[in-house]
């Protein structure tokens, strides 16, 4: 449990909660999985590598479709560590003793985390389209017509607003819907309940990558 501060744990001064530490175990995973799938790489991929050289096109594969392929590759790093990173968030959720109640909650179920990594996306978004386009990309918010400059700067401070707000509401709502079946009914109903939290999970960190990679085409495209 939580100490009455919100901390789990001190290190020093320092205050640390239930979901940094979740993300940092998260990162933890994540890395591991990569340093161990990248040491000793095979032209003929087994084991963790294969796991992750399917995962990548996989990956590869479903943001193609959307942005093409060279765009793909060139976003693929940033969309992908996102993916992977909101989907482990996601299911950090289902762990035995897991959530904002019983011990360490999800990332992806507090506001604070799921803001951050929208605005990440809010930057980089704008940071590829000056990129793609130099300073004549801020041209493009006077389209179709000047008189819709502040609609259109209202519209981007929006997005990560509806971005964040969107996976932490879901996120956070499953987790309280489960932690309430568990404690009425303890068995079954809740084990389908997180059968669908599994397919729930993935949508979520789905969308959120979907909609970021939107943001990033049109961000380089010309206008």
């Amino acid at each position: 449990m939580e100490h009455a501060a919100g901390y789990l744990f001190h290190i020093g001064p320092l205050g640390v909660t239930s979901h940094v530490t979740t993300m940092w175990g998260i990162m933890a995973v994540i890395a591991i999985i990569s340093f161990v799938a990248t040491r000793n790489m095979q032209r003929q991929p087994s084991g963790v590598q294969n796991i992750v050289e399917m995962v990548v096109e996989a990956l590869l594969n479903f943001f193609g479709d959307i942005l093409g392929e060279k765009k793909a590759r060139k976003f693929l790093p940033f969309l992908a560590t996102l993916f992977l990173f909101i989907l482990f968030s996601n299911y950090s959720g289902l762990l035995p003793g897991a959530g904002h109640i019983t011990g360490l909650a999800a990332p992806s179920s507090t506001w604070s985390v799921t803001a951050g990594l929208a605005i990440c996306v809010f930057f980089a978004t704008h940071f590829y389209g000056v990129r793609a386009h130099g300073i004549r990309y801020f041209k493009s918010f006077t389209q179709p017509i000047i008189f819709l400059l502040p609609l259109n700067i209202v519209e981007q401070f929006v997005r990560p607003l509806s971005l964040s707000l969107r996976l932490f509401g879901n996120i956070y709502g499953e987790e309280m819907t489960l932690a309430v079946l568990l404690s009425l009914v303890p068995y079954f109903v809740p084990i389908t309940m997180m059968a669908l939290s599994l397919l729930f999970g993935l949508i979520q960190a789905v969308v959120f990558t979907l909609l970021a990679s939107i943001y990033f085409l049109e961000a380089v495209e010309e206008h």
